[in-house]
């Protein structure tokens, strides 16, 4: 290269990118294009709700966040929470979402033979890690989990709780009640959130579900195939490089030897998926306001990004938690 060639940009971290080369701080162009699509669908589904003349006609709670659930007074079924596709499916999200990982996992032939193995623990431990995101954000974090404590803090109370401390007086078991409850607890006593701002569960954990099964199995269906992988990566010793200099050559035999690419339980991940998109877009139209939409979906981007993007400029994070289809 001639000295009057231009150097590489430096970035903030002082290490030195090439220009032709993704970042590895950020998702790549074809990672932007697969996850815009969750706030497009979001920005549609609430478009949709606004120019609709039956969801605009119908009663919306603004404590439940919904429309009124008599068959006769929901704007269409899937405003319903009782329909069957939110009660078998998202209310058990994470079983099918992880059902569905398990099977891809299992019966993918890059998974298999003693050379595989790294790969497969370093799946296990994104599962892991993603799912431990789910679980303190929707489930439990040492006590009401974190979107109940983002409610609490925001100023959001149980209205049972309201009703004791109006007979009870402040302070006292009431107001610890009131302070601590979760969303489950709230309902089981027969009461309601009021007040606060509530993120929507249901697109944080759809969003999640989809980003880490895409994220699965969308790198090994990519490179199984035989594209590009444009991932970049930051090595031990400062140094960008694609991501195919740490991937074995599992993946490049396979595809020799003509095993399918997505096999059966990228089939089950696709199906899962694709109920998963629906449903955020039944949530987007009947479900939440806008705001409690978009903290959903920023609160999975979160997690996705800790995930899937930290450990290409940490080393030592990818040591252990590795990089989907390398």
């Amino acid at each position: 290269m001639s000295s009057s060639s231009p150097s590489p940009p430096p970035t903030a971290t002082g290490l030195s990118i090439p220009t032709k080369r993704n970042s590895p701080f950020l998702p790549t162009p074809f990672e932007t294009a697969i996850l815009a699509f969750f706030p497009a669908l979001l920005a549609f589904g609430t478009l949709f709700s606004l120019l609709s003349p039956e969801v605009r006609r119908a009663e919306f709670d603004t404590t439940t966040q919904s429309h009124a659930q008599h068959p006769d007074e929901a704007p269409g079924y899937f405003a319903r929470k009782d329909n069957l596709l939110n009660v078998f499916f998202v209310k058990r999200g994470w079983f099918w979402t992880t059902v569905a990982f398990a099977a891809f996992v299992l019966t993918h032939p890059t998974f298999r033979g003693g050379a595989s193995a790294k790969r497969y623990a370093a799946a296990c431990t994104r599962w892991v890690l993603v799912t431990g995101a789910w679980f303190l954000a929707t489930q439990w974090c040492f006590g009401p989990p974190l979107i109940d404590r983002h409610f609490i803090l925001t100023g959001g109370r149980c209205e049972v709780a309201l009703q004791k401390e109006a007979q009870e007086g402040v302070g006292g078991s009431a107001m610890d009640f009131g302070e601590v409850v979760s969303a489950l607890a709230c309902k089981s006593a027969g009461g309601a959130w009021e007040g606060g701002h509530d993120i929507s569960g249901h697109v944080f954990m759809l969003v999640l579900s989809s980003g880490f099964l895409l994220s699965e199995v969308g790198w090994v269906y990519w490179r199984h195939c035989g594209h590009r992988d444009d991932r970049s990566i930051v090595m031990h010793d400062g140094a960008v490089k694609g991501a195919r200099v740490e991937a074995d050559t599992t993946m490049e035999r396979t595809r020799r030897r003509g095993e399918e690419a997505l096999a059966l339980g990228g089939k089950v991940v696709a199906a899962v998926v694709g109920l998963n998109l629906w449903m955020l877009l039944m949530t987007a139209i009947y479900f939440h306001t806008w705001f409690e939409k978009t903290t959903g979906l920023l609160a999975s981007a979160i997690a996705l990004y800790a995930v899937y993007i930290l450990p290409r400029f940490v080393p030592a994070v990818r040591q252990f938690v590795g990089l989907p289809g390398v």
